[in-house]
């Protein structure tokens, strides 16, 4: 649909936004000492990122060899850090990387989104309890601290600000090297910014930092707007777990908000336009299906980690921040119960509360009459910020390119609230409500003489009742750090979906002349209910030089779809010369049933740093899934089946060079089969089970702006559910044999000619 925007309004406060205008950033600076005259020794230089050099930190020149010698030795020696220490401070934080003996540490800058990184030539991280170092909200503003090795003679630490790139000054002591870390900037000091060349200002004499020598400090200030991009480098989608895309075994996919603003997606399943192997799937009217890798999901995807069955009903779309895609079998983590692991899963990630009041309202009207109104709010409930809120609002209505000026619409509203009760523990409480209402129309049926119609085309009638229906979900994510290397997690979700289908779904096949098709009515009250309580312990601990970073779950989920179907006889009709008209007969139950799942996942995963450029990524799952279909008029129970299945995965990582990454996996899902499929004699299948094999190389161009995957996959099926042919209206099923999918895949990401780059 051909869409023309025609106003975006954007109010900031606390921060000042100039759209399409590149931000200032903190780039390597290289020079020597004879590039500055000798009676400007302590001199500053300033360039025009920001970054402040002083002659003390540039290299020198050297007068015999035996000097030059000497420095190469000093340079070329790997210096180990061996302990990191946060504190807060009045303005934020500091971080201290501490050595066994006064050293100066020689490092470079870059910024990455909101995030601000160090990379520490000739050092290596040695901590006694592992050679990595995370610290998730240490203080409010900053959401993560990390410092891990780069190789074998490399450090780097990231600081990521909650909206924005934090301020970061450096400073070389007699403890190692420190950082100090501002969150927050006034409005008044960024309008200046974005006015003047970025200045330094001298240390105060009652600075609270460790006294150290004046030319050995180094300011680094960094400003502008906040950068999302079009390449994600971490997810959490395939491992639950913050790591790096090119350390894992697996193909993920992330289309962040950036590339979704870009393009003016309004709806979910355009996002498939920018990811490989992932296809739009016919959807139950205006539900969201897709297909992956050959096999198509039984319309269910994760919302921030949570499966929603959405079978009968669309999944709002103004609050979504990115979309992550993971192809390949993940019932390893998200288990069997929710229907969606056996090629791959899409994981919509909703707009969370930020600390920066931010408000917009956007208008969009295009073709067919389509209007689109959206709000977006967020900001602190509490001076302290403490107490977090975002408020997201979406109307949409719309004609159709098909005949008949029948319209379809949907209001949405999403609030969602973050406390963060400790420096270390977090709850976040999300709720969202879509009511919708829509033509329901069941397309063209598949016989050849369709494709002379034209796609505007209806079988159906005009004038009837439309579809109605609403989505409903409630969902809390509690977060508790042990320490800097332990944290539990609970989840909660419940969603609920209703759905009132209108007299307009037609079924029927042509008669002998090829242009008379018989039509039957069908209508319907439908439910679809999804309960899940995810309980989860993450951690990092070494043994040996081995490094771990594992996770322990236990997951229990509900799934209810009870439904009742209505039939009527509905006159035939000309697909060539329509006449329309005709009105349904009287309708009489058909069928009624109650599919209902109960599952108990128990999983483990530990993700291995064997080496710094090897990996090994390994995870195990155990489901007990209990399955009943009853009648809702009756209560009588038809059918029962219980079963117990074990997911592994195992894959491997090597990386001949810091930018490519060579992989392999092997995987096994598992599908229970118990939404409406059901044999003619009423029986329930038992789960349907896939198997993967995957290899691929990764690889980073341009200075990693821009990444690729290539990937290569076999999936097989066996046990899977196939309409029964016996039956015209595709009610029942049979189990068939084994179904076997194989693909190549090529996925690029990044900004290449990016100005912001």
């Amino acid at each position: 649909m051909e869409r023309t925007k025609l106003f975006s309004l954007v109010w900031s406060i606390a921060t000042v936004t100039v759209l399409n205008v590149s931000p200032a950033r903190a780039d390597v600076v290289t020079a020597s000492a004879e590039q500055f005259e000798p009676e400007v020794k302590n001199a500053e230089s300033i360039d025009t990122t920001g970054m402040v050099v002083r002659r003390s930190d540039v290299p020198r020149s050297y007068n015999n060899v035996k000097d030059w010698l000497a420095q190469e030795v000093q340079q070329n020696r790997v210096i180990q850090v061996t302990g990191v220490r946060l504190s807060p401070t009045a303005s934020g934080l500091e971080a201290i990387l501490e050595t066994p003996t006064p050293e100066k540490l020689q490092s470079t800058t870059k910024r990455e989104g909101n995030t601000f990184i160090v990379d520490i030539a000739n050092t290596q991280l040695r901590l006694p309890l592992g050679n990595s170092f995370r610290s998730n909200n240490p203080v409010s503003g900053i959401t993560t601290v990390t410092v891990t090795n780069q190789g074998k003679n490399s450090i780097r630490v990231t600081m990521t600000g909650e909206t924005s790139v934090p301020k970061v000054e450096l400073f070389n002591s007699a403890e190692g090297l420190i950082f100090g870390i501002t969150t927050t900037v006034s409005s008044t000091q960024q309008q200046q910014r974005s006015q003047k060349p970025p200045t330094v200002e001298p240390p105060s004499e009652t600075s609270t930092q460790p006294s150290v020598e004046q030319e050995e400090e180094v300011e680094i200030v960094v400003t502008g707007e906040q950068e999302e991009g079009y390449r994600v480098e971490e997810s959490t989608t395939g491992t639950k777990l913050p790591v790096p895309h090119r350390d894992l075994p697996l193909s993920i996919q992330v289309v962040p908000q950036q590339v979704l603003e870009d393009r003016g997606v309004v709806d979910l399943d355009e996002f498939t336009d920018n990811v490989s192997g992932v296809q739009r799937a016919r959807g139950f009217g205006e539900a969201t299906g897709f297909t992956i890798r050959g096999f198509t999901q039984s319309y269910a995807i994760l919302r921030n980690g949570f499966p929603i069955l959405n079978f009968i009903s669309p999944v709002g779309f103004g609050n979504t921040e990115r979309i992550e895609v993971l192809k390949g079998p993940a019932s390893v983590l998200y288990g069997g119960g929710s229907q969606l692991n056996i090629s791959g899963v899409v994981n919509t990630i909703t707009k969370k509360p930020e600390s920066e009041p931010f408000y917009k309202l956007d208008y969009t009207r295009g073709s067919f009459e389509f209007n689109r109104a959206t709000l977006d709010a967020t900001g602190p409930l509490t001076s302290d910020n403490s107490l977090l809120y975002r408020l997201n609002v979406a109307y949409e209505d719309s004609d159709s390119f098909r005949n008949f000026d029948e319209r379809s619409q949907n209001f949405l509203i999403a609030p969602a609230l973050t406390w963060r009760i400790g420096p270390r523990t977090t709850l976040a409480a999300e709720f969202e409500y879509l009511d919708y209402s829509y033509p329901f129309e069941s397309g063209f049926p598949l016989e050849p003489e369709v494709l002379e119609l034209p796609l505007k085309r209806i079988l159906g009638e005009s004038g009837l009742d439309a579809t109605t229906g609403n989505f409903t979900s409630f969902s809390y994510d509690f977060d508790h750090q042990f320490s800097d290397s332990w944290r539990f997690r609970q989840g909660f979700n419940v969603a609920i979906a209703n759905i009132d289908i209108g007299p307009t779904r037609f079924y029927g096949t042509l008669l002998d002349d090829r242009r008379t098709l018989e039509r039957t009515a069908r209508r319907g009250d439908q439910r679809n209910e999804n309960v899940t309580l995810q309980n989860e312990l993450l951690g990092k601990f070494n043994t040996g030089s081995l490094r771990h970073n594992v996770l322990f779950g236990v997951e229990l989920s509900r799934r209810s779809y009870p439904y009742k179907n209505y039939v009527a006889p509905l006159a035939p009709i000309d697909i060539f010369a329509p006449t329309y008209g005709a009105l349904p007969g009287e309708f009489s139950l058909e069928y009624a049933d109650d599919d209902r799942a109960e599952t108990l996942g128990i999983y483990i995963q530990d993700f291995v740093e064997v080496l710094p450029n090897l990996k090994v990524l390994a995870g195990l799952r155990f489901d007990s899934i209990d399955q009943t279909s009853e009648n809702p008029i009756t209560s009588e129970v038809g059918a029962e089946l219980s079963s117990t299945d074990v997911s592994p995965r195992i894959g491997i990582v090597y990386q001949p060079a810091s930018a490519t990454s060579l992989y392999f996996n092997w995987s096994q899902s598992i599908y229970p089969q118990f939404l409406g499929y059901r044999s003619q004699t009423g029986e329930l299948f038992e789960p349907e089970r896939g198997e993967q094999f995957e290899f691929g190389i990764k690889q980073n161009f341009l200075d990693n702006r821009l990444s690729a995957t290539l990937a290569f996959y076999q999936i097989d099926r066996q046990s899977v559910a196939t309409p029964d042919l016996t039956n015209i209206n595709d009610l029942f099923y049979v189990i068939t044999g084994e179904q076997r999918s194989r693909g190549i895949e090529l996925d690029i990401a990044g900004e290449p000619l990016s100005s912001r780059a």
